[in-house]
């Protein structure tokens, strides 16, 4: 895999990410692109590389990068806002779309975690996209949080919300606090994200309690049916971070083309390149895309064919 530093602006930040390239492009080749989202606390080196890794072994250009306020990407601190990060996605699309390896009308995205909901958001609205994946995502925000907390500690959630509220509208801040105060680690993803992400310096920071607010109002769900292109959605079986009920949910109410795929995994455990759950995954999406992104099959035959 080859990679190209690149840089665009978001809604005036300037984000950070990639350009990865297959090894065996060549220079005047259009080839399918694909845009690679991390989901919460993500970023570009970690699940958007995995996935351009083992896409652009396939045949595929991706690209990744930095939502606004993360890692070198321009933004404030600790904001992070599902709208906006939406925002960023769309113009990660038009960027992706005038590069020279990338063939504008062979566009797709994928979305893990937090970022599924943000990528089916971009697929309902944006008709340059014609794939679309979403990976152990939650849809309704409301319905998550109140499913991985109990009524007491759901009431405390809805006071700070109010009380974050009126902080914002008297001093124009919002208050930071422990990234995972109110989105809860199981015990398996809390091993992997202290194995894995933890020593990463961008990782861990304070996130405003506005991200509370934000989650609340997340409704995906409403959108489902709008979804004009294929849809790939794909959870793990154990997810105890976001249960698989939100994959069905969402997904029994999207048009089609549509497939599901359930995982043999948790919420992480198995993202590793050499894991054998991983790259069956893999291997799904690659037949997936390969069957809607017309000029795959050109480059390669996708494994599973």
């Amino acid at each position: 895999m080859n990679e190209r530093h690149i840089s665009f602006y978001s809604e005036g930040f300037k984000l950070d990410g990639t350009i990865y390239l297959p090894d065996d492009y060549q220079p005047g080749e259009k080839r399918p692109a694909i845009v690679v989202n991390s989901g919460y606390n993500g970023f570009n080196e970690f699940y958007p590389r995995l996935f351009a890794r083992n896409l652009t072994e396939r045949g595929y250009v991706c690209l990744g990068f930095d939502y606004r306020g993360f890692a070198k990407s321009e933004g404030e601190p600790g904001r992070v806002i599902l709208d906006e990060q939406v925002q960023d996605i769309k113009n990660a699309v038009t960027f992706l779309s005038i590069q020279e390896e990338a063939d504008e009308e062979n566009i797709g995205l994928i979305g893990w975690g937090m970022g599924a909901s943000n990528v089916v958001r971009v697929a309902a609205e944006d008709q340059r996209i014609k794939v679309v994946a979403a990976l152990n995502g939650f849809y309704n925000g409301e319905r998550w949080l109140k499913s991985v907390h109990t009524y007491v500690e759901w009431i405390e959630i809805k006071k700070a919300i109010e009380e974050d509220r009126i902080l914002r509208v008297t001093t124009g801040k919002s208050k930071l606090a422990d990234p995972f105060i109110h989105y809860p680690l199981d015990p398996a993803t809390n091993d992997y994200v202290q194995k894995e992400l933890a020593p990463l310096s961008p990782f861990g920071k304070e996130t405003q309690l506005q991200f509370t607010e934000s989650i609340i109002n997340l409704n995906a769900d409403k959108i489902a049916p709008d979804i004009q292109c294929p849809l790939f959605v794909a959870h793990g079986k154990d997810n105890l971070l976001h249960p698989i009920d939100e994959s069905l949910i969402f997904y029994d109410l999207a048009s089609e083309p549509k497939e599901l795929y359930i995982i043999d995994g948790k919420h992480n455990d198995f993202m590793y390149h050499d894991h054998p759950v991983f790259q069956q995954l893999i291997s799904r999406l690659d037949k997936f895309f390969g069957k809607h992104l017309h000029n795959v099959h050109q480059q390669l035959n996708p494994i599973g064919d």
